[in-house]
């Protein structure tokens, strides 16, 4: 009999994959060309030449044994770990070594080893609405509780007064995801501040760590010269979860790291337990040839002005259509205002016209929907017409 302790994540299956399931479906029925699936983020762009290439070349270099070994250490390769340190200390003037760096299975292994590391059961994690539909299950896996700070629909920026009101003595992180999934804001280094500031004073008045953790995988995906700040220059207690998931498109190849700075609160012990949380989880250590493609590819990205190409089309041609959104400034998703109050109503109108995209309830901010604009540019021209017909029905 299935444990009964997993039956809620059976009942609450993610709709994004349900919704990408369904478009199998109907691609299948009506002809690819005529479906339009907005749910998956999944990365439309190939993968740099240099990838493929960084593969060959390390399985003609390298041992095979020391390619497809364990790790010795749990970290992973120190020589990989080093040449990530390095670069986020040329990127963002920080001062990491190898020390600082544990390899992990790309961003969403990574979370779960932050909050096994740094969160017991019953303690609190507060996340800033909307934010991705899994973080309440990477804190459900741990016993921990996930608070969810309501949105401010005006800017998409963090709610930081009602943060401040939440924060209580069990408060022990704080999940941040800029630029962000699902509304493509990017946290300005204003927000990153005041956001520092409180938790300073909060940890003070509680005598308590308060963590952010800063999950980082649409990082490269910014536009128009934003500026996406990098968290540990402001507060010392935070750890960063990056992927190469998006800015590599290696979503299916598990590669990611975390960061703990050196100035976190108890560092020597986080890391050791970062380590065995690694381990107890069952990852063990990160997949062994992708983490030395990594390392080789580490100045490496996507061509990611074919997402540029995509959001400006897009947006404008919903707003063209009569659809309210805030323009993005990162990731490569678009956060529209359901035209009607129902955005779970409203997506199942939507794919009466073949449109496939996700409610906001999924992302604790009902009332919205979320498109992900990560397909081709016919797709995204292809669409306009179906979405304005779609905006007209809802308009009678």
């Amino acid at each position: 009999m299935t444990a009964k302790s997993m039956m809620p994540y059976v009942q609450g299956n993610s709709a994004i994959r349900a919704m990408f399931e369904e478009g199998a479906r109907l691609a299948a029925k009506y002809g690819k060309e005529n479906v339009y699936d907005f749910s998956l983020g999944n990365p439309s762009v190939p993968a740099p030449e240099e990838v493929g290439q960084a593969i060959m070349d390390i399985l003609d270099e390298e041992e095979s044994l020391f390619i497809h070994g364990y790790n010795q250490s749990n970290s992973g390769y120190e020589d990989v770990r080093t040449i990530v340190a390095e670069h986020l200390n040329k990127l963002h003037g920080t001062s990491f070594t190898a020390e600082n760096i544990v390899m992990t299975v790309g961003a969403a292994s990574g979370l779960n080893v932050a909050i096994k590391t740094l969160v017991d059961p019953g303690e609190e994690i507060l996340a800033f609405a909307p934010y991705f539909v899994e973080y309440g299950n990477y804190a459900a896996n741990h016993g921990a509780v996930l608070k969810a700070v309501p949105a401010d629909t005006d800017t998409f920026q963090p709610n930081l007064e009602v943060m401040e009101e939440m924060i209580g003595p069990k408060t022990r992180a704080v999940i941040i995801n800029s630029p962000n999934n699902p509304t493509g804001v990017v946290y300005s280094k204003q927000t990153i501040q005041a956001m520092a500031k409180i938790l300073k004073e909060k940890q003070q008045e509680f005598g308590t760590d308060i963590y952010i953790i800063s999950d980082e995988p649409y990082r490269e995906l910014a536009y128009d010269g934003v500026e996406v700040p990098y968290v540990t220059r402001y507060y010392d207690n935070t750890v960063v979860g990056y992927s190469w998931s998006k800015s590599l498109s290696l979503p299916g190849e598990r590669i990611g790291y975390l960061v703990f700075p050196s100035e976190m609160a108890d560092f020597e012990n986080a890391i050791q337990a970062a380590n065995i949380a690694n381990r107890v989880l069952g990852y063990v250590n990160a997949p062994t040839l992708i983490q030395r493609v990594a390392a080789r590819c580490i100045e490496c990205t996507t061509d990611i002005d074919v997402y540029d190409k995509n959001r400006k089309a897009l947006y404008n041609g919903l707003v063209d259509a009569g659809y309210e959104c805030i323009y993005p400034e990162g990731a490569f998703y678009l956060f529209v205002k359901s035209p009607i109050d129902d955005d779970v109503e409203f997506v199942a109108k939507a794919k009466e016209h073949n449109i496939l995209i996700v409610p906001g309830k999924s992302f604790a901010c009902p009332g919205y929907v979320r498109i992900a604009y990560c397909v081709s540019y016919d797709t995204i021209v292809r669409s306009i017409p179906a979405f304005k017909e779609l905006m007209d029905e809802i308009r009678g």
